[in-house]
């Protein structure tokens, strides 16, 4: 063994970053350990056609941190954040469309347009809204207590849970906790009539996970999209400038000049561990390297049922993990254009085609889309959220042209009559592609170049299993005091010094950094 270091974070990715900066902050020497010869994770923009620059894993960010910006100075290292604005545009195949806008007076207008109920009601389901996201918020910005402890730091964290929903008032916290569990279609049938407005604000519920909008718990996933932002602004977006890499580069240079060492190209086989403590870890090569704690930004699966010989773990907590579902279900299809889409609803360029395009007209769309992937089937009509990232970022494309990057979903990674091989790609991106041509008619003519990523694809190059983009999925079962597994939620393990600091853990998926946050305090607390 060579050199030994104070910590080793397994995985590059913004979470580990971002543990690893302050890690380094509190005066420890910390190396990182990236497989691919990129930081980032999912986080990253590549140029997968000569002078087409995607982003191939996450396509934007609902809100970083707020701390993270300013103790980093991500700024002072290249970060650009550009809210869009509008937030979403929504075509149907009637002709109509919806926009939501940054400005509330602004998406009340739009949803006037359609139905003067809705935006009567628009400002009452705002503020209902905020008044959950501003609970969980205060969840999310510490460690989850165990809820079934005894210690008293955990019953006087139960404590402060309550007291902040008692602060909400009876009433706003007896309507809290009413929606938290209920279905995205129970709660947007509450307050709206107008589908396309239903089916946009319902597709921030299923995405990600294997569930329609039908499933229990698809509120609370819709809550999690909007922690963090304005009353008003709903299914919310930011681009970094550059590129979402140029996020991943920010954060890579905030961490080198904290002290961090960040290696690339340097794939960890496993995890030393030594009379019940992370010791080091193992290269494949065979490289061993000496560290005091071990921090993975890997998910829970690959990190303790490949990384960790399963020795060293309890049969209770190995099938806990074995448990936790992942149910990978979004793919990526990245279009190299010659010009813009044409949407028939809304022709033209226009601020419309800046923000998220969301198909999306109603709920019932979402579910009928969901039916296919639940049976092992590709969505005859998927959901699908793009972004063209190149009009408020020529850098990205050349000189007129345009980058589209497209989430789609339902594309279930577990197929129903087989894998996932050059047939069923193809099938795929034409999938995609006929689904956007009903909205926009020129799209395929437009086409340059197409890059389909599966979900396969997903996990092989990301390292995301069953190519499930949050570390597994965010339903009731696992979140909070759940995730990765009731009675290790505050990004520990049943191994001495072993650390989590990705999205499995508290408060799960999204480009937000928080778990790499609250990971990085709670492991300074236990080396203090």
């Amino acid at each position: 063994m060579n050199d030994t270091y104070d910590a080793i974070v397994i995985g590059a990715g913004h979470n580990g970053l971002i543990t690893a900066a302050y890690v380094a902050k509190a005066g420890l020497r910390v190396l990182v350990l990236e497989r691919r010869e990129l930081v980032g994770g999912t986080a990253v923009t590549e140029e997968v056609f000569p002078g087409f620059k995607f982003d191939t894993g996450a396509h934007r960010i609902s809100r970083l941190y707020p701390p993270l910006v300013t103790d980093l100075k991500l700024a002072d290292h290249g970060l650009e954040l550009l809210p869009l604005d509008p937030t979403v545009f929504a075509p149907t195949l009637d002709g109509g469309h919806l926009s939501l806008w940054r400005n509330p007076e602004n998406t009340i207008d739009a949803i006037r347009q359609l139905s003067d109920k809705d935006a009567a009601s628009w400002n009452g389901f705002a503020a209902l809204v905020a008044k959950a996201t501003g609970l969980l918020e205060t969840l999310y910005e510490s460690s989850p207590p165990e809820a079934l402890s005894k210690k008293r730091k955990d019953r006087w964290a139960m404590l402060r849970m309550a007291g902040r929903l008692r602060r909400l008032g009876k009433r706003d916290m007896v309507e809290v906790l009413r929606i938290l569990p209920m279905t995205a279609v129970e709660l947007l049938d509450e307050w709206f009539e107008t589908d396309v407005l239903k089916g946009t604000l319902g597709a921030a519920g299923i995405t990600g996970i294997f569930q329609g909008p039908m499933a229990a718990g698809t509120a609370y996933l819709f809550l999690h999209q909007h922690v963090g932002t304005k009353q008003g602004i709903l299914r919310p977006a930011l681009r970094v400038r550059g590129g979402t890499g140029r996020l991943a580069q920010a954060l890579a240079g905030a961490a080198r000049s904290l002290g961090v060492t960040i290696r690339t190209g340097a794939w960890v086989e496993r995890i030393i561990v030594e009379d019940g403590r992370a010791a080091g870890v193992a290269l494949v090569g065979g490289e061993e390297i000496v560290a005091r704690q071990v921090i993975s930004n890997a998910d829970p699966k690959r990190t303790f049922l490949d990384l960790v010989d399963p020795v060293n773990l309890g049969t209770e907590f190995l099938r806990r993990v074995r448990n936790i579902k992942f149910n990978g279900v979004c793919a990526r299809v990245n279009l190299a254009l010659g010009e813009l889409p044409d949407f028939s609803s809304l022709p033209g360029d226009g601020p419309h085609l800046r923000g998220l395009i969301s198909i999306s007209p109603s709920l019932r769309y979402l579910e009928r889309a969901f039916d296919d992937a639940k049976y092992g089937e590709l969505s005859r009509e998927p959901f699908l959220e793009a972004v063209i990232p190149s009009l408020t970022d020529p850098s990205l494309a050349p000189q007129g042209k345009h980058v589209m990057s497209i989430l789609v979903q339902y594309a279930p990674y577990h197929l129903k009559d087989g894998v996932w091989d050059e047939s069923r790609c193809d099938a795929l991106g034409d999938r995609v592609v006929e689904t956007l041509a009903k909205y926009a008619p020129n799209i395929e003519s437009a086409i340059l170049h197409r890059q389909v990523l599966t979900p396969l694809d997903l996990e092989l190059v990301f390292g995301l299993t069953e190519g499930n983009i949050y570390h597994g999925e965010m339903t009731l079962d696992q979140l909070i005091f759940m995730r990765p597994v009731p009675g290790w939620a505050r990004y520990n393990a049943p191994i001495k010094d072993l650390y989590l600091c990705g999205a499995g853990t508290h408060p799960g998926g999204g480009v937000t950094g928080a778990p790499g946050y609250n990971a990085a305090r709670e492991i300074l607390k236990r080396v203090k």
